[in-house]
């Protein structure tokens, strides 16, 4: 059976031209696009505008609330989370840290609902980075509190390769890796980061394990480090410079601001730095992918970033472009989806009113389509 979703301007990202058209639906597929189609059922998608599902490169779909309760707490409320995203017109999500290979099963068996969910698990570090939680008070302090997640930590070149294999063994689709510690530890004055020969052999076993690596980086020496180590993008980035910039655009290494996530703290300094790294990366030419680093209380995601994207210089058809098909090309999945045309994935967001602002982006969703299949056909960002 075919599906007309007939009469809306359809969004071309890479370009952001409008054009009217009709989009044809066959199964989980767009079959056509173009002017007079006809299918079996038609949907009528006149005064609105389609866009291609939106792709968030840097969630966390299962972080801890930090409020002290049982540990099921967390999976529960990852349910709750994952069925907004996919109302809210986010159809496929980079995990970087908390969701198990668990997760993708439950979508995929149909026992919850919830965007395409690409995994790390958890996160690589040397012994005091990212990945280690350690408090002076208590010793080790996980926040996941989960013995089936493995061991994020290595030191050595040895001890980085059988960090990766852990990961893999544990159905990592991605490899993320701690550059720097976190924000908060770096303003303190305590940086723990890999040498360069750990992050050269956890790139290597990634791609002998057929992985890719992204990186939590914020500093510029890190941020080269690990770009100059082959990694696929460069997460947050807040303080990178013309160096760093240089050697991402050299070694084709993305960069996903995660902006939205760095703004939620409310440190002005840090912000402007940020933006500044975003302009400096959009003048050399270094592709920008779109992630909100939903981890924070209340929790962002990538439509609370594309408004900040489009701020620091992108524009608003550039943002969209970030959250969509540049996304799909660092994930390896323009193939597959990140544009409304005819092969690809039926990923849709049907938009009111005809035009790229991104002002109330979530009150003018109408439909969302996931693989072909009607999510909401109401206003699905209104009670957020």
């Amino acid at each position: 059976m075919t599906v007309l979703l007939a009469g809306a301007e359809i969004l071309d990202v890479e370009s952001g031209s409008m054009e009217r058209a009709d989009v044809l639906l066959q199964g989980d597929r767009i079959a056509a696009v173009g002017p007079g189609l006809s299918g079996d059922e038609q949907v009528d998608c006149s005064g609105g505008t389609l866009i291609p599902g939106l792709i968030d490169c840097h969630a966390h779909v299962a972080f801890p609330s930090g409020e002290p309760l049982p540990r099921s707490a967390r999976i529960l409320e990852a349910v709750a989370v994952l069925y907004d995203l996919l109302t809210r017109g986010v159809t496929t999500v980079r995990d970087a840290w908390g969701a198990d290979a668990g997760f993708p099963h439950a979508l995929s068996a149909g026992w919850i609902r919830g965007p395409d969910l690409l995994i790390s698990v958890g996160q690589l570090s040397p012994t005091g980075g990212l990945g280690d939680d350690w408090s002076p008070e208590y010793g080790d302090a996980d926040a996941f509190a989960d013995p089936s997640l493995p061991d994020p930590l290595f030191d050595g070149t040895d001890s980085a390769r059988a960090a990766v294999r852990r990961m893999v063994r544990a159905g990592a689709d991605w490899i993320k890796m701690g550059a720097n510690s976190p924000l908060s530890s770096i303003r303190r004055g305590r940086d723990i980061t890999p040498t360069d020969d750990e992050i050269h052999a956890l790139v290597d076993e990634a791609r002998r394990c057929g992985r890719d690596v992204f990186a939590h980086a914020h500093t510029p020496d890190s941020a080269t480090a690990a770009a100059q180590a082959g990694v696929r993008s460069i997460e947050h980035g807040v303080f990178l410079d013309e160096h760093a910039i240089a050697a991402m655009h050299r070694h084709r290494c993305w960069y996903v601001p995660t902006l939205a996530g760095i703004r939620s703290e409310g440190d002005e300094a840090s912000d402007a730095a940020h933006r500044r790294s975003v302009q400096l990366a959009l003048a050399t030419g270094v592709p920008i992918a779109a992630g909100s680093d939903m981890s924070t209380r209340p929790q962002v995601d990538v439509l609370d970033e594309l408004p900040l994207l489009s701020e620091a210089g992108l524009g608003d058809a550039g943002a969209l472009r970030a959250a969509t098909s540049e996304a799909a090309r660092l994930l390896r999945l323009d193939h597959d989806r990140g544009c409304v045309a005819p092969g690809l994935r039926a990923d849709l967001v049907l938009l009111d009113g005809s035009g790229l602002s991104l002002e109330d982006l979530p009150g003018r969703i109408r439909t969302v389509w996931q693989n072909g299949r009607p999510v909401t056909a109401s206003h699905a960002g209104s009670g957020r």
